[in-house]
């Protein structure tokens, strides 16, 4: 991971195993805000006080140029309002994104799709509702980092770590994944966890596992830890066992609690 100011040919884009940021122009704003909760004691307060209260989640509108491919492409993918993507926004810093930079997930749905013309070219605006979180109890952080930026895998990981956070944390968190197309068989992904930069060290993150899933077929998911009290070790990487797949290509990301 490197370090530094970026720009926004390196941020990508990605929605239910597909690469969308093949057609991408932009996506944002990336929300992650509070409402606010008026806790004033009018007696006896001099100014207003507030606290966050509930969390809004959000990756507002993608702007996207048009284009007819027959799973991924416009309109057949965006065109029906209500159904929902998990979606990958990796930022790299200064290059493609890599294993360690920033990353905001999350599952929304679409809200509104509306073709129109920007300086003659044909594109897509396409409108996501924000992520109510129901399928992520206790987490409310859409930030994380990449452990496995997108590419093809044909081996075990032995890496001494693809993030370092600094510390060992205890809120548990919850694991984001894409599959994209490339695939030749089943395998599963996960999340694994150590305290010291050791190949030998690391375990499985419990619940932050695909288990067996067939890496032919395009798809995405969000995985929880066991709980939101879980210990999640100073160092994590990217892990798969392969099944009957000799290559799958994949991008993996962790969000601590």
């Amino acid at each position: 991971m490197a370090t530094g100011r970026t720009v926004a040919k390196w941020v990508r884009f990605y929605a239910a195993g597909s690469n969308q940021s093949t057609y991408g122009r932009a996506v944002g704003p990336l929300k992650w805000e509070y409402e606010e909760a008026d806790l004033t004691a009018q007696m006896g307060d001099s100014v207003r006080g507030y606290l966050p209260d509930t969390v809004s989640l959000g990756i507002g509108t993608a702007s996207i140029v048009f284009n007819a491919q027959t799973v991924t492409g416009l309109p057949t993918m965006y065109s029906y309002p209500g159904n929902a993507y998990d979606v990958m926004i990796p930022i790299g810093i200064q290059a493609a994104p890599a294993a360690g930079d920033p990353v905001y997930v999350g599952k929304f749905e679409i809200a509104s799709f509306q073709p129109l013309e920007e300086g003659k070219a044909a594109v897509a605006s396409v409108t996501f509702a924000d992520w109510d979180a129901s399928d992520l109890p206790g987490y409310e952080k859409p930030w994380g980092n990449l452990l496995h930026a997108r590419s093809a895998a044909t081996a075990v990981n032995t890496s001494t770590g693809d993030h370092d956070h600094g510390a060992q944390t205890t809120a548990g968190g919850y694991m984001a994944y894409q599959v994209f197309s490339g695939g030749d068989g089943t395998a599963t992904i996960k999340v694994q966890h150590s305290a010291t930069a050791v190949d030998g060290d690391f375990a499985d993150l419990g619940g932050c596992t695909t288990g067996v899933i067939d890496c032919s077929v395009v798809s995405a998911g969000i995985l929880n830890t066991t709980t939101t009290t879980t210990t999640v070790e100073r160092y994590t990487r990217w892990q798969i066992v392969l099944g009957t797949a000799t290559t799958l290509t994949f991008a993996l990301a962790f969000i601590r609690g």
